[in-house]
Formats: C-alpha cells, sequence, structure tokens
C-alpha cells in the first residue's frame, strides 16, 4: 500500500500544530510499514526538513505554485459566495495536472484540511479535478477545526468547501463533532470516522527511553513499574517483582517492571537477577513482563534524565526497601503522578508516605536501633494478592492517575495507528 498526504506545506515550523499531525501521521504509518508519500508546497523549504521530515523512506514531492513563471498567490475564499480572481480556474488546472502526476502510485490520498479552509480552495478545486482521472484512488478529508456551518446560499466554486468528494472518508479528531462535520459536507455520518491526534510521548523522550521501548511495550501495560535501585539484596527488587506478579495473578491486569539497576558488591549482578526472575514468575510474571536497564546496554546505570522520563509513563512505584535515610526515589515517582506503595516498617518511607499518601505495605526493614521482620498469614502470596487487588481498585479511583493511563494507553501513535487510521486505509 502507497499513501499519499497532500498539506501543501509552504512551511515545516513546529509553532503549527498541522505540521506536528502530519509528522506523527508519517511516523507512524512508516513504522507500519506503509509506503508514505508527503506533497508540499514547491515553496516550502528543503532546509526545514528535520526529523521525520527528513527520513529517507520518505518520498517528498513539491506541487507546483507557479504559472507562467510568476509564483501562485493564495487568497482567502472562507466565503460561500463572491468572485475569485481571473487566474483561479487556470491555476487550479496547473496544480490539477501536477497532482494527477504524483497520485498515479497512490492507494489512498489523505487530504489534511484542503477541503475545509478558505486559502486552499485553489487545491481544493485542483483535487476534485485530478480525481477525475485518478478512478482508483480513495480519499481521507481530514478537518483539524471546528467544523463550518453550512450556508443557506452557495455559488462555485466557494460550494468545494461545502461539496462532497467522492470516495472520501471525512476525519475528526473527536466523536463529538461528527455530526457537524457530516452537515458542513452533507453526507451521511457514516461516511465519517474519527482519527485522534497523537501524544508522541515515547518519541519526544531520550534515546535511552526509547531503547527501553524497543524492548519492552510502554503503551499497553495497564500497571507500569519503575524502580530504580543498586543490584544489592537491601533494595529488596524481588518483592517488587514478586508483589507485581501476585497483581497480576489477582486482578489479571497486565503488568510490566522496568529495574533501573547498577552494579553492587555485595551479590553477583547475574545471581541476583536470576533470584529477581524467579520471584517474579513464582507469583504470576513472565520472564517478558521484567527488563533490567543494565542488559539493554546501561550496565553502569541508567540515566538520570531517562528515569524522570521512565516516571511520567509509568503509573505504580512499588518501594520495599530495607532501609532508607531519605528515600529520594519516592519524591521522583510522586512528583510524575505514580502511585506509591512504601514499606511502612522503614522509618523515612514512612514519614515521606503519610505526607505523600502513599499506600502501606509492610516488608522486613531496619530501624533505629533494630531490626524488624515480617511474618504473613496465611502465606506472603495470599498477603500479596489481597493488597494487590487493594491497589488496583484505589489506582482506578484515582481521576487523575486514570487519565495518565488513558493517555499512555489510548493516545500513542501504535494504538491509532492499528485501531483507527490503519482500519481506513484498509478498508
Amino acid at each position: 500500500m502507497k499513501v499519499a498526504l497532500v498539506t501543501m506545506f509552504s512551511g515545516l515550523s513546529p509553532t503549527y500544530s498541522l505540521v506536528n499531525v502530519a509528522a506523527d501521521q508519517i511516523r507512524m504509518l512508516l513504522e507500519a510499514g506503509v509506503s508514505v508519500k508527503m506533497l508540499v508546497s514547491e515553496t516550502c523549504p528543503d532546509g526545514e526538513r528535520t526529523g521525520i521530515f527528513a527520513d529517507e523512506r520518505l518520498e517528498w514531492v513539491k506541487i507546483t505554485n507557479t504559472l507562467h513563471g510568476q509564483p501562485i498567490q493564495w487568497h482567502d475564499y472562507s466565503s460561500p459566495t463572491g468572485q475569485v480572481h481571473d487566474t483561479f480556474f487556470e491555476e487550479a488546472d496547473h496544480i490539477a495536472k501536477d497532482l494527477v502526476t504524483h497520485l498515479k502510485d497512490v492507494d489512498v490520498c489523505i487530504l489534511h484540511d484542503i477541503l475545509y479552509q478558505g486559502w486552499h480552495l485553489v487545491h481544493n478545486i485542483a483535487v476534485r479535478k485530478a480525481q477525475q482521472e485518478l478512478p482508483h484512488l480513495q480519499f481521507l478529508a481530514f478537518t483539524h477545526s471546528f467544523p463550518a456551518a453550512r450556508p443557506q446560499e452557495m455559488e462555485y466554486p466557494f460550494s468545494a468547501r461545502f461539496t462532497d468528494l467522492p470516495r472520501t472518508k471525512f476525519i475528526y479528531p473527536t466523536r463529538s463533532g461528527i455530526p457537524s462535520l457530516a452537515r458542513q459536507y452533507d453526507v451521511p455520518e457514516g461516511r465519517c470516522a474519527v482519527v485522534y491526534n497523537t501524544l508522541p510521548l515515547i518519541p519526544s523522550m531520550s534515546e535511552a527511553v526509547q531503547t527501553v521501548a524497543r524492548h519492552m511495550d510502554l503503551t499497553r501495560p495497564d500497571l507500569l513499574a519503575v524502580y530504580p535501585a543498586r543490584l544489592t539484596t537491601g533494595k529488596r527488587l524481588e518483592k517488587v517483582a514478586a508483589l507485581a506478579g501476585a497483581i497480576r495473578t489477582a486482578t489479571e491486569q497486565d503488568i510490566k517492571v522496568i529495574f533501573c539497576d547498577f552494579p553492587s558488591a555485595d551479590i553477583p549482578p547475574k545471581v541476583y537477577k536470576a533470584m529477581i526472575r524467579t520471584e517474579g514468575k513464582k507469583y504470576g510474571l513472565g520472564d517478558e513482563d521484567l527488563l533490567f536497564t543494565s542488559d539493554i546496554g546501561f550496565p553502569d546505570g541508567f540515566p538520570r534524565q531517562g528515569v524522570f522520563e521512565l516516571f511520567q509513563l509509568s503509573n505504580l512505584f512499588i518501594c520495599p526497601s530495607y532501609s532508607e535515610s531519605f528515600g529520594l526515589t519516592v519524591l521522583e515517582a510522586a512528583s510524575r503522578g505514580n502511585f506509591l506503595v512504601l514499606n511502612q516498617a522503614v522509618p523515612a518511607l514512612k514519614e515521606l508516605g503519610e505526607s505523600l499518601g502513599a499506600y502501606f505495605m509492610r516488608w522486613d526493614a531496619r530501624n533505629f536501633g533494630f531490626d524488624t521482620y515480617e511474618s504473613y498469614s496465611p502465606s506472603e502470596q495470599a498477603y500479596y494478592e489481597e493488597h494487590g487487588r487493594a491497589i488496583v481498585n484505589l489506582m482506578r479511583e484515582d481521576r487523575s492517575l486514570n487519565a495518565k493511563t488513558i493517555v499512555r494507553n489510548r493516545y500513542n501513535d501504535e494504538w491509532i495507528c492499528h485501531n483507527q487510521l490503519l482500519p481506513l486505509l484498509e478498508g
């Protein structure tokens, strides 16, 4: 399949929101293995091609904006009646010929505001003329502003902003706008569809986080836990794995755990990692549910900025540490909106947790002048599963946390591409 995006951009400044929307769509389509062609105005500077616009997989095409050696001036024809300038139809014919040339090898053409904006009326008419010579071509017409009210009186060519385009689905970013969009073009609502604007959280993050994302799906899990810690038994990484496994077993939630680990002389890393994985499996985790950043190119520790970014994506922080003097990672996790599960038996964690509204559990701990040891009845697994159910219920009831999770799960490239955009291209 080959897809063309017709934007007629004359510049690629990211301050123009539609430039970002187009970039997001190009990225998701290329990652899905779709061939993509981008059609811009011939005045669009090559020097502004950066990021995904400079990707070697993207075919870049400049559509003519010159007639008889003179630049075509765009006019804002937002009114439904009036008079166009003298060379309007000659310009539209000229542009249409160029569109036909560059759309012959395309299966689906995505129009971004071409049918909607008054200053694109000449391109609107050009697309309609070109379509007559491209009977194989399907269209998706995106509108990125509030749909225009359908006027009672219209004159051609101004009426093109309110006229159906054959073989076209009309697209809006929210479901609430579909009735108005259908009225604007006088089409059934069944000819309209929703494609969200994506929030490119992971693509906007550091290369370190993108490396993690290549090894573990960071968008789909219901629960994503991040635990930055030295690979020492005092940090109780195996208890994090155990509780995560119990949560999966008790609630059937998809949970992933990322250990931003760094070496310790206390115990050989390979030995301790094997213990942690074994404990996770014992309680319900699979091998694919655990990731150590030291295994993917960060043997001496994960970048601090990357930890902050992972906390932006995660929604659960579990700290069963045996001893803490302060617990800075607790503040880091809390500042990024994570649900906190802390060891109540550690004085510093208890103090911080009480001020931050944390959820408490009890593990073995070092107190001032003495150590404490926990026993669980009827079993440690039953204890974890009981608290796991409570944790999941509390997280569901937290509106802000729920919103954070939904944004990560649903408003990302992969979800939008596979659930909204690709079905329209293939259908």
